[in-house]
């Protein structure tokens, strides 16, 4: 796929938060609505992919939006609440372990998001993606944005509903099934994670089986394919 030029600003020229100027510049030539894209866990061993899209209301947007990953976990549930409350539509959307094994996690992430923008209630006239890529077939004007949810509002939005959203799934499965701890490493290749497969194998379309190291477990691939 063609990647297209990136509206970035030179890394080293990121601002301390995002904000509101990329949406701001588009509204003001008539591209509205503007919807921010991100996704949560493209490098875990388990779990989905979750893509999330995010209409903020010019006039309420929440204080403290910012990269997922420069949030503590209550402040990401506290704006995760008020983005729901406050935005014009929000949108999630997952890929599983096994359509990942299908594709790659890039191809699977860019679908999520795709799907993410599909299940907008306001169609997006300009979207704004996290990364270098543009998710195919969105139907509407999109820019890639490298460092996105450090530049845009919209972005960091979306990156918060993205990660609670997939923190949650996998906090309920660690409910469900005690033995790996999902609801301490999300999935993460950590050492606990690590050891739980070694004693009891990977679960089936749960565990990324064409990731390291599982694809190098043979008794996680056994496992897999019992």
């Amino acid at each position: 796929m063609a990647r297209p030029a990136s509206d970035s600003p030179p890394l080293f020229a990121l601002p301390d938060k995002p904000d509101f100027a990329i949406e701001a510049r588009a509204i003001a030539r008539g591209s509205v609505p503007v919807a921010g894209m991100d996704e949560a866990g493209r490098g875990p061993l388990a779990g989905p992919v979750v893509a999330a899209a995010v209409i903020l209301d010019p006039d309420r947007i929440p204080d403290g939006l910012d990269d997922s990953k420069r949030l503590t976990a209550a402040t990401r549930a506290e704006l995760f609440d008020a983005i729901c409350e406050t935005a014009l539509a929000v949108s999630a959307a997952s890929l599983c372990a096994s359509s990942i094994d299908a594709t790659d996690i890039r191809k699977a992430s860019l679908e999520a998001m795709r799907r993410a923008c599909a299940g907008l209630t306001s169609a997006p006239v300009l979207g704004l993606a996290d990364g270098r890529d543009v998710p195919p077939g969105l139907g509407f004007e999109c820019n890639a944005i490298v460092k996105g949810d450090r530049i845009s509002v919209s972005i960091a939005a979306a990156s918060i509903i993205a990660k609670v959203t997939r923190d949650r799934m996998m906090a309920r499965r660690g409910q469900l099934d005690g033995r790996y701890g999902f609801e301490r490493h999300m999935g993460y290749a950590t050492e606990e994670h690590r050891d739980a497969i070694g004693s009891f194998g990977a679960v089936p379309r749960l565990h990324r089986m064409t990731f390291a190291p599982l694809r190098l477990e043979p008794h996680a691939a056994d496992q897999a394919a019992e």
